[in-house]
This record gives structure tokens, sequence and C-alpha cells, in this order.
């Protein structure tokens, strides 16, 4: 039974714990902005600054990992299921390389600090929040490892799970370094750096926990032994995924350069910006655990070799991701004032917080759109393409347009935050029609895919 009704209830399975996976480790950020929010602006600010430096080195090395998830579904779907131990092994590999790098990178974060021009206090706090989250890189990337696993399988509950455990430690480890409780000094916004740390490896632990124990991962059996580093397998492996760590780089890296060219304007515009982002980010759950699940059933078919059941997987996410698209911008437009007074109660912050998510809410459908079908992408393993539209489509058209609407009188009179915001909407919608094209000639030209072993 492969009609769109089936498979809209597999995809909902499917998507429904990646959501909720995806919204509690989102909410962890969220609860940061709220705490250090609490404290004072300048401490909202500079987790947003903080995260505009770790967050892009971080999700680079997580979009290597991400090529894995939908290989390991189609050694599920093709009913090889040995195939999968070795090749998460050596994704644990790739991820340990690149923990080392992202602390590396975070370790010197302050000298791109130096050249930016911060307030003091603002300067300190980051710089203490980024020196501080370095140490939980490591585990971080692990759990992408075990989390691709799992929903490479279809077992998509366990990460679901697992984004409580997080979002339990991460409230009483904020309240404790943010603070100053239990004998520990209040570090303000720099204490989310340590809570986060805590975070990631209570999810990891928690994770290889759960695997090892677990009923679902007997037939399995990722940890029966020790698989060797395979240079030759990791490279294939990361030529495969560097594109697509590449595009997600892109992505990310724009609105982190964004908040950086914010900074200057003052905490204030810089916490509106954090609010808004922060809110954005909440509604992106809805569409990135669509493609997330659609990028799995792709793999999966393809394993069987039912390329129109693939095809019929993405036409049915992207209908559903509309839909919702269609309901959160609603939702963004009614709300953005009160949804804004959650996180801060400055008004100047919440009028300004409140205009730049009307310009949010526009942008949803093209994100849904272009979300969805780079997931389908990754299912028939067609990488490159995200390369080139991601360059193209947030930097060429959205930094460059957003660049000049905020501080140039080239188009118009310096419109500050809500320029870089218009670009954003000029650079997704650009991504959104680039992607779906993309995925129509793949379709349409589809050759059998090999199992990468």
């Amino acid at each position: 039974m492969n009609n769109a009704g089936y498979q809209a209830k597999k995809l909902t399975q499917l998507a429904l714990p990646v959501l909720v996976a995806q919204v509690t480790q989102t909410m962890m950020g969220f609860i940061d902005t709220v705490m250090a929010g609490r404290v004072s602006a300048v401490d909202m600010a500079a987790v947003a600054v903080g995260t505009s430096l770790w967050l892009p080195a971080i999700l680079f090395i997580q979009g290597i990992l991400l090529v894995f998830t939908p290989v390991f579904s189609e050694h599920h779907g093709a009913n090889k299921m040995s195939a999968i131990p070795p090749l998460m092994f050596q994704a644990a590999y790739i991820a340990i390389i690149g923990a080392i790098a992202v602390m590396l990178f975070l370790a010197s974060s302050s000298f791109i600090l130096n050249f930016m021009v911060l307030e003091p206090q603002l300067y300190l706090l980051t710089t203490g929040y980024v020196h501080y989250l370095l140490w939980g890189a490591p585990a971080f990337l692990l759990y992408q490892v075990l989390r691709g696993c799992s929903e490479g399988i279809s077992h998509t509950m366990p990460p679901m799970i697992i984004g409580f455990v997080g979002l339990a430690v991460n409230i009483p480890a904020n309240y404790i370094f943010i603070y100053g409780k239990f004998g520990m000094p209040a570090l303000g916004g720099a204490g989310c750096g340590i809570a986060t740390a805590l975070v990631f490896w209570a999810m990891f632990i928690s994770m290889f926990i759960y695997m090892f124990i677990d009923k679902t991962f007997k037939q399995l059996q990722p940890f029966k032994r020790i698989f060797k580093p395979k240079l030759i397998k990791m490279w294939r492996m990361t030529k495969l995924g560097l594109p697509v760590a590449l595009a997600l780089f892109f992505e990310v890296s724009l609105f982190a350069v964004i908040a950086l060219f914010i900074a200057p304007l003052g905490s204030e515009v810089v916490a509106s910006h954090q609010i808004a982002m922060n809110f954005s980010s909440i509604v992106f759950m809805l569409p990135l655990s669509i493609g997330i699940a659609v990028s799995i059933r792709v793999g999966y078919y393809l394993g069987k070799e039912q390329p129109e059941t693939s095809a019929l997987v993405a036409k049915v996410g992207l209908i559903i991701a509309l839909l919702l698209a269609l309901v959160t911008a609603v939702i963004t437009v009614l709300f953005r004032h009160e949804i804004a007074l959650l996180y801060n109660d400055n008004q100047d912050v919440i009028n300004l917080a409140g205009s730049l998510m009307l310009l949010a809410g526009l942008y949803q459908i093209s994100d849904s759109i272009q979300v969805v079908t780079s997931g389908a992408l990754r299912g028939y393993k067609d990488t490159k393409s995200a390369f080139y539209i991601s360059l193209f489509s947030y930097w060429f058209i959205g930094m460059s347009l957003g660049y000049t609407l905020a501080y140039t009188d080239w188009l118009t009179a310096p419109m500050g935050a809500h320029g870089f915001w218009i670009g954003l909407i000029a650079g997704l919608t650009t991504a959104a029609i680039l992607f779906a094209g993309r995925l129509i000639y793949i379709q349409n030209n589809l050759s059998r895919y090999e199992l990468i072993e």
C-alpha cells in the first residue's frame, strides 16, 4: 500500500517524534535566551552573539554527518542491517575529528570578537559563554551519530525521549550557573555555556545507554564490536557530506553573520533580532521534521528499488509542510507582540521584535519548501547541488541584498535590522525555487543508486 494517504500517515508517524526532539533542542535555546534576558538585555545579547560563533562551526560538522541517515535508511530498506554498525563507527570517527576542530576554533574565538565593535560587558560575557560551551562539542556530535543511526532505521522515538532529558538538565543548570545558586558564582549569560555543555553530555550518554539496552536495537547490535577507522570509507562519506555541510554552513552562517552585523546597532536591537530569530527557529522545526522524515523515507524506498514511491513521498511531504507553514505564518503575524513579551519586558525591544516578526511570518512558506526539497535530495544522495544553490541563494542574494538595505542608501534609506530580514526572505525564496527545480530534474533522470557499504 503506497498511496498518498499511506505515505502521509507514515511521514507523520516518523516526523512527530523528530519534531518533538527538534523542538526540545530548540527550546533549550529559547530557555537560554529567556533566562539570560531576565538578567539584562546585555546578557541576552551575549548568548545571541556567542551562538553566532559556535552554531555555524558545529553545524558544519553535523552537516557531514547528516548524509549517514539516508544511507542507514537505504540499508534498512534493502534489509542489510549488518552494514549499518561499521558505517556508524566511521561516522563516529568523523565526529571526533570534527569536534577537535570545533573546539580549537571556539578556543580562539576571542580573536574574532576583538575585531567586532562590542560593548566591554558584552565582549566579556560572550567570550565566557563560548569558552564554557566548547567542552560540549564532542558530546553533541557523537549524539548526532547515534541519533542518525536510530532515525535511519525509522526508530525516531529515542531522540524524542532524549530531548526531554536535555530539557530536564538545561533548566536547573541554567538556574545554577546564570544566577549563582548552590555556591556557584553568578555568571549571567556566560553561565548558559556551562549549562549547554552539560546538556550535550547528558544527551549523548543517555542515547548511548538507550541503544545499548533497548530491544529494538538487538537486531542491529551497534556496539557488539568496535570497528577500526577506514580512511577510504571516511573520506568517501566526508566527500558525500561536505556539500551538505557547506550548504548548512552557508545557511546558518548567513543568520550568524547578520547577528554580528547587527551587534554594533546596540544591545536592544540585538535582543529584538534574537527574539524574532529564536521564535522563527522554533517554528522552523515543523518543516525541518518533515524534511528529515522525507529524507529517511526516500532513502528507504530507494533501498527497496521503488523510485516512484520515493517521488510520491517527496510530494506528500511538501504538501504537508506547506499547509503547516500557512498556519504558523498566521499565528506569527497575529500574536507577534504577545510572543515577544515572553522573552523580554523592555517595551522598545518588544516593539522592534514585533515588527521583525511580521517579516518572519512572510518567509515561512519559502523556508518550508527549501527544507523539504533539500531533505528529499539528501535521500537521493544528490548533495552537490545543495552547495551551489545555498551559496548563490543565501550569500549572493540574501546577504548582499540584506546588507545593501540595512546599511546603504543605494536602494532606499538604511533600514537597519529590517533590511537584513528582507534579504533573508529573498534568499530563502530563491533557494526554494532552485531546490524544487533540482528535485524535479533528479526524479525525472533517476538511475539506480549504489548502496554504500
